[in-house]
């Protein structure tokens, strides 16, 4: 049963937001490189290039979706380290500790099976970058369910994307803006539950929206 305890009544606020990519200090331009790369790279440099690819390409119908598996992919020419890279799932990660620790399993791993090879120089370096928010707010706010959903019916991709995919990293991962203001401001916890559940790696950011706009109609015919 979806629980209509109202815990604090805050109103959300939209946010507009661009992204500048900062160029931190680390580069690689060969596997060895690159595995201390992930090593030494920020907390938001891996969200950067694993989350945050999900923002910049909506979703990828070709090549891998995340920027590491891409770059030992195209630069590298390590077509079997590369798949191993995108087989590793972000929606299994609650901290970038654990999603850093596996991308480094990987790469060490491929390297000590093949020294050759982590050596050998890429055809393009790898510089590790993160995204620097600049955030704005929209003007708007939502009290009700009701204008929580036409709110979100004309945010921009960029709103969007920060509010509920971009949010994780502040958030550890665990969940989104518009999950916590559902759950605490609302009561909703069920419905929040619901649309952190919405798949952020599968979905492009239209057909994540759609898919939360669904569940909050579906909200509103019960009451």
């Amino acid at each position: 049963m979806t629980s209509t305890v109202q815990a604090e009544q805050t109103p959300f606020s939209f946010f507009t937001v661009a992204y500048l990519t900062r160029i931190g200090n680390q580069s690689a331009g060969t596997l060895t490189e690159f595995l201390k790369g992930l090593e030494e790279c920020s907390d938001a440099s891996i969200f950067h290039h694993t989350f945050q690819t999900l923002g910049s390409h909506h979703f990828l119908t070709e090549g891998f979706s995340n920027d590491f598996a891409q770059w030992v992919l195209a630069s590298a020419n390590r077509d079997e380290l590369a798949e191993q890279l995108a087989a590793l799932d972000i929606r299994d990660y609650l901290s970038i500790a654990e999603l850093r620790s596996d991308l480094r399993r990987v790469v060490s791993g491929y390297c000590t099976q093949y020294p050759n090879y982590a050596g050998q120089e890429a055809l393009e370096r790898f510089y590790f970058c993160e995204g620097v928010e600049v955030t704005e707010p929209l003007g708007h706010t939502a009290s009700t369910l009701r204008e929580f959903r036409e709110g979100i019916e004309r945010l921009s991709h960029a709103s969007f994307y920060f509010h509920f995919i971009s949010s994780r990293l502040r958030l550890h991962l665990r969940t989104n803006d518009f999950s916590i203001w559902l759950s605490n401001s609302l009561g909703l916890e069920t419905l929040a539950n619901q649309v952190n559940r919405i798949d952020v790696y599968t979905n492009t950011l239209d057909s994540a929206r759609g898919s939360l706009v669904r569940l909050i109609e579906l909200e509103e015919k019960k009451a």
